[in-house]
């Protein structure tokens, strides 16, 4: 028997078996339980159809982590509209970009980053603006709770909606600049939830913490596996050491995820706190992704802090996650350095690690190629990007996605990532194309050349850092040069290192080696990626 998979099951099951439970909690305390939550979700969803929003149209999100974060979410697929989540850390003309690109055709924000879409708000092809706060925000927005109030809490009648329609459009740094819309199906949204539920071993007694931001890629997920599984949801709108600690404590958190940078702060706080308990009646578990935590990291969070670190990895393009060292049988056999591992793919995930020629490069834990999958989980397309879309799907082994992370795998499996293909830098677990950087940079009149790599650093993982160039005779510093990134750039993907050097290595047709360089920054590194 087939079955259509769509992202609206795992409301409907919340509502249908936890309806009377607590399952969103509001960054300032308030509680929800998933019938009210339910209630909220229609209140919206009959809102927004009353503006004009319906199948197929795109709704853009801009907000941290928030409850009306899961609820436009729901209340947009619920219409079979597209959701499109932000990143509230971008600039406006990135903004004015990711709303011209996917055509959306409502904008709903948050009253703390609105004024970065009324400030573009006349150059992208939004009719409707709605704020949360809206009284807090400059300019004519329509007030998101007044909206709710006004509409009816009856479900709205749903569309024919296909499991292979889009669901979600999720922005990820290009290596050439743009961003690219991943474009993510009803079926990618819903394999990948039951993926994570199997591999991060969520239960409805589970009480999940966002510190993860929930832009991305949808949350890994978890917007969809919490809610389904019936989980409580306890919203932080953006990470902080003591009011993480804090609401783990106070609603007995059970599950987290962040970065490896998360884990570094939290590491930081705990030295200057070492008295101040770190959980709740229950046990702890962490999810972390990307770069693999250092063993001391591990050996902190897990011996001091009291929680069990899983280690996962993927990308947006694939949901994210296609492996994970969560293996109880494998840590027993081989310790806790497992965990440095990216580990081995997960449940009805082929992933390989392939040469040029697209054939498997040996499991000998030292041969090194390109990670590709397979997958129910792995997007659709990049929207407006069919070149690319080509290019990621064919260009070693056809059919398989291409990662651009490079790795060696061994007998078991399990993959460690080496070295990255693509110009991505990833600093504090956000993506940032040194591409972009450098063309940014390039626009300063006093800069002659620039590169942009990837440094180590104990904090962030990798840092971003320009090695400049400067033109004959200027006077160019430092700060300039973080000043004049600061003014066209998100502050995530400004260089945090700037050297200034007389020449950059370059191929005989002219091309920067960036390997070369990376190398001298690296060398005493296991691996060339933080």
């Amino acid at each position: 028997m087939k079955v259509q998979m769509r992202t609206l099951d795992f409301l409907d099951r919340a509502l249908d078996l936890y309806d009377d439970v607590v399952g969103v909690v509001a960054h300032d305390g308030t509680e929800y339980t998933y019938a009210e939550f339910g209630e909220r979700v229609n209140r919206l969803s009959n809102a927004l159809a009353d503006l004009g929003v319906e199948q197929g149209d795109r709704v853009a999100l801009l907000a941290p982590n928030t409850h009306y974060f899961l609820e436009s979410l729901y209340a947009t697929n619920q219409l079979g509209a597209v959701f499109v989540p932000m990143n509230y850390r971008l600039v406006p003309e990135e903004f004015e970009y990711i709303l011209n690109d996917c055509a959306a055709d409502t904008v709903i924000a948050d009253y703390d980053y609105a004024e970065n879409i009324e400030s573009v708000r006349e150059s992208v092809p939004a009719e409707h603006f709605v704020g949360y706060r809206a009284d807090d925000i400059e300019g004519d927005w329509t007030d998101y709770e007044g909206l709710l109030a006004d509409a009816s809490p009856e479900a709205p009648e749903r569309p024919d909606i296909d499991e292979d329609d889009d669901a979600s459009i999720n922005y990820t740094s290009g290596t050439t600049g743009d961003p690219k819309g991943v474009v993510r199906t009803h079926r990618t949204e819903h394999w990948h939830a039951l993926v994570l539920n199997q591999h991060m071993e969520i239960r409805d007694d589970d009480t999940y913490l966002w510190t993860l931001p929930m832009f991305h890629c949808n949350g890994w997920g978890h917007t969809y596996a919490i809610t389904g599984t019936g989980g409580t949801h306890v919203c932080q709108r953006t990470f902080d050491p003591a009011g993480t600690l804090e609401r783990v404590r106070d609603h007995d958190v059970s599950f987290l995820c962040g970065a490896p940078t998360v884990l570094n702060r939290l590491i930081a706080y705990r030295e200057e706190h070492p008295d101040e308990p770190t959980t709740g009646d229950r046990e702890v578990r962490i999810a972390t992704a990307g770069s693999a935590p250092p063993k001391a990291t591990i050996e902190t969070v897990e011996d001091d802090i009291g929680w069990r670190i899983i280690h996962i990895y993927g990308l947006t393009e694939t949901a994210p996650i296609i492996t994970t060292s969560n293996s109880p049988r494998r840590l027993a056999e081989r310790g806790r350095e497992m965990k440095s591992f990216q580990g081995s793919e997960t449940l009805a995930t082929d992933v390989r690690v392939v040469d040029e020629d697209g054939e498997d490069v040996p499991r000998d834990g030292r041969s090194m190629g390109e990670i590709v999958v397979k997958g129910n989980q792995v997007m659709d397309r990049y929207l407006n990007k069919d070149e690319e879309t080509h290019e990621a799907f064919n260009a070693r082994r056809p059919g398989y996605f291409h990662t651009g992370d490079l790795a060696t795998w061994d007998e078991d499996g399990m993959i460690s990532i080496q070295d990255r293909k693509k110009d991505i830098i990833i600093s504090g677990g956000e993506n940032v194309s040194s591409i972009e950087v450098e063309d940014t940079l390039y626009d300063h009149p006093d800069v002659r050349k620039v590169a942009v790599i990837p440094t180590p650093s104990d904090e962030w993982g990798e840092l971003v850092t320009a090695l400049v160039v400067p033109k004959p005779g200027s006077d160019l510093t430092a700060d300039d040069i973080e000043s004049f990134a600061r003014e066209h750039m998100a502050a995530y993907k400004i260089p945090r290192r700037v050297e200034f050097v007389e020449d950059l290595p370059e191929t005989a047709t002219g091309k920067v080696q960036k390997y070369q360089i990376r190398q001298d920054y690296w060398e005493d590194e296991e691996r060339l990626i933080g």
